[in-house]
């Protein structure tokens, strides 16, 4: 218990903040108890959300934390947490309303105050470009973790390989994604076409940028790897992995408040939950001891991936998301622990 305490101190420390902060945006906002039971409560459900759809992120983030250089993981513990909350949370749909209305950040902060209907309305008109561009970006993710020459360990064998034996085949992920993309390009409306595909390239783009900036840091020369090498490449990779994961989040979160203030609230605290669950996986090597768990999270990538896809056609609710990521996580668990089991009878 105290173990899991020292881990999730912080974490209940801004749920405790968050809320009292929920419950006097609900005061100032309304002038009454009901307003501020009824912003209490969209707190804890956003918090919830961000939790349930953020897990599978916790494990992708332990998975590339552990090869990490010690000084880059105190990084992205602190100064990545803030752009999380922060950037992600806050910064982020300003950013997004500012370009699609064409107004200054200033503007759009007023507009959040003044005029929640009218900023949670240009929001939803960027939904496509944005679901586009994470879903891009989190399906070159998740391939790229199975189509793996270098991978020794299959849960689901009979696909992954497969997957694997084609991971000579050069540009394979790539080719799947461009071939995915224009299905779903196709399927919309022409009009919204250009967009989508120009969002998605975004997408794509970034995740090969990415790429290439980690391969360039981590074998360049002494002195490079003295200061940045082995370690800023895989920082902004886990930022913009973030980033892709919490667009879901904010988007979905309009449909509950349009206040952006108890937006940020709730999933801030979701997101302190998170980093509290990677610390917890990086320290106690879970994933070392559930050799599947991570299988489980680039399944759940993946199908976030296509589901951020399908949200430009239909509306997708957040809560299936999350059940669907968590029994992805929930299964492989079970499939860890049963080898584990195997193994034991073995010795």
């Amino acid at each position: 218990m105290s173990t899991i305490f020292q881990h999730f101190r912080w974490p209940f420390l801004v749920t405790l903040l968050g809320l009292l902060l929920s419950g006097w945006l609900g005061w100032v906002t309304t002038g009454t108890l009901a307003g501020v039971a009824s912003f209490l409560l969209i707190g804890i459900i956003l918090a919830g959300l961000e939790i349930s759809l953020s897990f599978d992120n916790a494990i992708v983030n332990a998975n590339i934390l552990k090869n990490m250089e010690p000084v880059w993981q105190r990084r992205f513990l602190t100064w990545g947490i803030l752009i999380a909350v922060f950037g992600m949370r806050i910064i982020f749909p300003l950013a997004v309303v500012s370009i699609a209305a064409g107004i200054g950040p200033w503007e759009a902060v007023m507009l959040a105050l003044h005029q929640p209907d009218e900023y949670a309305r240009i929001m939803d008109e960027a939904h496509l470009s944005v679901t586009a561009f994470g879903g891009t970006f989190l399906m070159m993710v998740g391939l790229s973790y199975f189509i793996d020459s270098d991978k020794k360990i299959d849960w689901i064998e009979v696909l992954e390989r497969r997957l694997r034996r084609l991971a000579s085949l050069r540009g394979l992920e790539i080719a799947l994604v461009l071939a995915i993309v224009l299905g779903f390009a196709h399927a919309l409306p022409e009009a919204k076409r250009a967009d989508f595909l120009m969002a998605a390239i975004m997408g794509l783009l970034t995740f090969t940028l990415l790429e290439l900036l980690e391969h360039a840091l981590d074998h360049s020369g002494d002195v490079m790897k003295a200061g940045a090498g082995g370690g800023l490449g895989a920082f902004l990779y886990l930022e913009v992995l973030d980033a892709s994961f919490s667009f879901d989040g904010v988007i979905g979160a309009f449909a509950l408040t349009k206040n952006l203030f108890l937006i940020a609230i709730g999933l801030g605290i979701g997101a302190m939950y998170v980093r509290a669950m990677t610390i917890m996986l990086v320290e106690r090597q879970t994933l070392a001891q559930f050799r599947y768990l991570e299988h489980g999270a680039f399944y759940s990538i993946t199908v976030l991936a296509f589901v951020m896809f399908a949200q430009s056609l239909v509306h997708v609710p957040e809560v299936v998301t999350g059940l669907v990521g968590g029994g992805l996580i929930l299964m492989a668990l079970y499939s860890s622990a049963r080898y584990n089991r195997r193994q034991t009878a073995a010795h």
